[in-house]
């Protein structure tokens, strides 16, 4: 698509600086030019959505800052550079006090100067544009559709609540078994919010030692604590006017869960090592693959800082209860791995169809995906018939499934497991079971200290 062409209006009542004006900025291809002689002219052509308007500060029907306020009040994007024979401090702050971009003096060097100004500008109003069309490519890949995957009555109540969820700031609390799409759903509901143009921060409390929990949310002063060598910005802090999603939260520790409830409750944090409250803004959603409310009468979770948190719920129902969303995602994920690895596209079997809808995927999602990935690896041909479909035990799994083990045991081996595959690359393993690395690293931990 081609780039909008970058107009700039000449007001300049000066015939011969008029066209000095204009000579010097038609030699970029890249400008279209539109010149004028007087204030009412230009203001009348204001609908042309000019991207610079070079403005001489006197004219004969109007001063510069009458004519600045009236291009502002018009179109507050239109980039406004005052050009004057005379050298006034006043009129300078006066002018960019009323939204001028630049004050330059008549002289000899003012081509440079100009020039330089205009394309800083240019430079400015791309990255704009640049920043606009990622911030839709962004919404559009979290759009309800492109998130949740399937059309079966569960999914659709999904959409249901993350559209309710959207319209206001409410605290959620998503829970669901590991793999069914916690985090993806927090992502659906903040991008289609109002705080869409603002950060979305995800903390995993699982992966954070204790020690380091509160610094990791609030932050820290410089010498709070040995090793504490700069100043450090807490995630609520980073998250300011946007969302903070808090997963796993029933892992946090007990004496962190008062201080968050009054950070909610006050709306401000205190970094470790300072005693000054600090105002934050963020949208709080929080996940579980545990049940809230069982956690709070097993004395692991404050009871008020759950009536805090609760808010509005969205539970995500586990892949064995969405029917025929299955396939769909079966097939959502065939495709974007081939795309992804430049296959030519697969075709699935009904016998391997069958094979995937009688199994229950203790996995959920996530495991599902590893399933179609490992399939499309192994098959030799453009369709995946039954024979590649490995559930339970499979070569990936051994015989883990018959084993009578916890499912944190369960995902250690996956993860093991899938490290083997591919020669300890974490990065590379995190992203195909799509988890965290700090994730990775703690999982590890905790089998080597069994």
């Amino acid at each position: 698509m081609d780039e909008k062409p970058f107009k700039i209006f000449v007001v300049e009542d000066d015939e011969w600086y008029n066209r000095l004006l204009v000579h010097n900025l038609s030699l970029n291809p890249d400008y279209v030019i539109e010149s004028f002689t007087n204030g009412k002219d230009c203001l009348n052509n204001l609908d042309k959505n000019p991207d610079v308007v070079t403005l001489d500060y006197r004219l004969p029907d109007m001063q510069g800052l009458e004519i600045l306020k009236r291009i502002k009040a018009e179109n507050e994007e239109i980039h406004v550079i005052l050009i004057s024979e005379q050298d006034e401090i006043d009129v300078v702050v006066e002018l960019l006090k009323f939204g001028a971009y630049d004050y330059i003096v008549k002289s000899r060097d003012i081509r440079e100067r100009l020039l330089n100004t205009i394309q800083n500008i240019r430079n400015g109003v791309n990255l704009k544009n640049e920043i606009v069309s990622l911030r839709k490519e962004v919404k559009n890949k979290y759009s309800y559709q492109n998130t949740i995957i399937g059309n079966s009555p569960a999914t659709r109540k999904i959409y249901d609540q993350i559209e309710k969820a959207t319209r206001t700031n409410i605290s959620v609390a998503i829970t669901g078994e590991t793999g069914t799409g916690k985090e993806l759903v927090a992502k659906a509901i903040h991008y289609n919010s109002s705080r869409s143009a603002k950060p979305f921060i995800a903390v995993n409390m699982a992966a954070i030692p204790k020690d380091l929990a509160e610094s990791e949310l609030f932050g820290h002063e410089k010498g709070a604590f040995t090793g504490a060598n700069y100043r450090r910005i807490g995630k609520f802090e980073e998250a300011n006017g946007g969302t903070l999603f808090l997963d796993e939260i029933t892992e946090m520790d007990i004496s962190l869960q008062a201080k968050l409830l009054r950070a909610l409750q006050e709306k401000e944090i205190v970094r470790v090592g300072n005693n000054k409250p600090v105002k934050t803004d963020c949208r709080i959603i929080v996940a579980s693959n545990q049940n809230l409310q069982e956690s709070v009468n097993s004395g692991k979770f404050r009871q008020d800082l759950y009536y805090r948190l609760y808010g509005f719920p969205v539970e995500l129902p586990p892949l064995r209860e969405r029917g025929n969303d299955i396939i769909i995602l079966a097939k959502h994920f065939i495709k974007a791995f081939c795309n992804e690895n430049n296959l030519s596209l697969k075709t699935i079997t009904q016998p391997a169809i069958d094979k995937l809808l009688s199994y229950p995927f203790p996995g959920n999602i996530r495991e599902l995906k590893s399933v179609i990935e490992l399939a499309i690896t192994i098959t030799d041909t453009d369709e995946i018939t039954d024979e590649e479909i490995y559930l339970g035990k499979n070569v990936m799994m051994g015989d883990y499934i018959e084993k009578e083990i916890t499912l944190r045991e369960y995902n250690i081996n996956i993860v093991k497991k899938y490290l083997e595959k591919y020669d300890n690359n974490i990065k590379l393993v995190a992203d195909k079971l799509d988890i965290g690395v700090a994730t990775i690293y703690r999982m590890l931990k905790e089998d080597s200290g069994n």
